[in-house]
């Protein structure tokens, strides 16, 4: 017997961490948590937001929004691209986006006359214009600062995309800091003081959003992998010189969108690039039976002068390197099932944002010896303020940055 407590308890001690390495995790997981906490935060909530930046650009620009009950039937592409292509002002349509919702015009990207970039809005069903909306809308605006800043893509997509190691040392230090952490799915958020109600709060919120912690860090990853130069293969497309010599493009591309869905006509189409005098070439991307991949990966090319098809994509036949590249927008946005994924990824995107703010104030608390009953929110960030050290003004240097270039936007569409 007393062989067998002795041989247990020592299996038990080799289980457990060493006081010291136990330490060691802490500090790692709040160093992680608290250096670059503001800059974290910053790029949390601006992907949050873009999760929902369509619906953002809804509420804010009256002629995206039809009534339902007017739509009927499939998407009038034709009838969009004509109306587009005649609407005053309009020097080029070049794409066509189709509604996010069934209380959603489809968008045109169009380019006026004087070179700059806006947006028509057209009923799906009828393909009437009912309006036109800036090319710099909360989606382009959200988009571009989470991703890169507003920076050259080069160089701020490896810096955004950086933060991937971070959110991994999180995640793994975050099971050996939090002893039986499975136990704390269902744990009640206690009261007793500020510092209790953050920690029970990060706990809880920590527990829930693991495997989304998980998700968006390796998604995260890949991008700066792309960044480096791992870029997958390129997809099939047609090529310049398999295009036959012909007259100029016809007034109507009715004939070459009925050829486009005939050959795909199970396909659920998400976007038109419409052709033009330089470019005679028809593509509609869409949802076919690959699953989490990009539309463009299922396409139909048509040369729009004849109607012929001449090639078409499946999502299926990516080799494993190009569906890996492929899948990496729908699961860090979580798009590809509609608002029931996006839902839930802006609800885990909005707690994870959370975790990097109550980590912080968790520290602030500790440090301030705070028992208070009420949550002080100011006293949770001059905590983080005061933890961050020199890392602050690297996080505020980049946030800035990002806001600083936001006027560039507007400038390059309008020159």
């Amino acid at each position: 017997m007393d062989m067998a407590r002795d041989s247990s308890g020592a299996v038990a001690a080799r289980a457990r961490p060493a006081p010291k390495a136990a330490r060691t995790w802490w500090k790692v997981h709040q160093w992680v948590g608290l250096k670059l906490s503001l800059f974290l935060t910053f790029i949390l909530f601006t992907g949050t937001l873009a999760v929902v930046s369509a619906e953002i650009d809804w509420l804010l620009q009256p002629s995206l929004r039809v009534s339902p009950a007017t739509v009927a039937g499939p998407v009038a592409w034709a009838a969009i691209a004509d109306n587009a292509a005649r609407y005053p002002g309009v020097a080029k349509a070049n794409a066509i986006d189709a509604p996010n919702a069934s209380a959603f015009a489809a968008k045109v990207t169009i380019e006026h006359e004087d070179g700059s970039l806006g947006l028509l809005h057209a009923h799906p069903t009828t393909g009437e214009i009912q309006g036109e909306g800036p090319w710099v809308g909360a989606q382009r605006v959200l988009r571009n600062m989470h991703r890169h800043l507003n920076l050259p893509v080069k160089f701020g997509v490896p810096i955004v995309s950086s933060l991937a190691f971070l959110l991994l040392a999180s995640l793994v230090s975050s099971f050996i800091v939090y002893k039986k952490w499975w136990r704390g799915f269902a744990k009640p958020l206690r009261k007793r003081d500020a510092r209790t109600w953050w920690g029970d709060f990060h706990r809880l919120a920590g527990v829930w959003c693991l495997w989304f912690v998980a998700l968006i860090a390796l998604s995260s990853l890949w991008y700066f992998i792309e960044s480096l130069g791992g870029d997958a293969p390129p997809q099939p497309r047609v090529q310049e010189e398999e295009l036959s010599p012909q007259s100029r493009l016809p007034t109507s591309l009715a004939r070459a969108f009925d050829a486009a869905i005939a050959a795909r006509p199970a396909m659920r189409i998400q976007r038109v690039i419409l052709p033009s005098p330089d470019d005679p070439l028809l593509q509609i991307h869409g949802d076919h039976e690959a699953v989490l991949v990009r539309p463009r990966s299922n396409a139909v090319w048509v040369d729009a002068r004849t109607a012929e098809v001449l090639l078409v994509t499946d999502g299926r036949d990516l080799n494993v390197h190009q569906r890996i590249a492929e899948m990496a927008d729908p699961l860090h946005f979580g798009y590809f099932g509609g608002y029931w994924t996006k839902l839930p990824w802006f609800l885990f995107g909005l707690a994870m944002t959370g975790l990097a703010v109550s980590g912080a104030a968790i520290y602030s608390l500790r440090i301030a010896r705070d028992g208070a009953a009420s949550l002080r929110v100011r006293t949770a960030f001059s905590g983080m303020w005061q933890g961050m050290g020199r890392w602050r003004w690297l996080a505020l240097l980049l946030i800035a940055t990002a806001l600083a270039l936001l006027p560039s936007l507007f400038i390059q569409t309008s020159s």
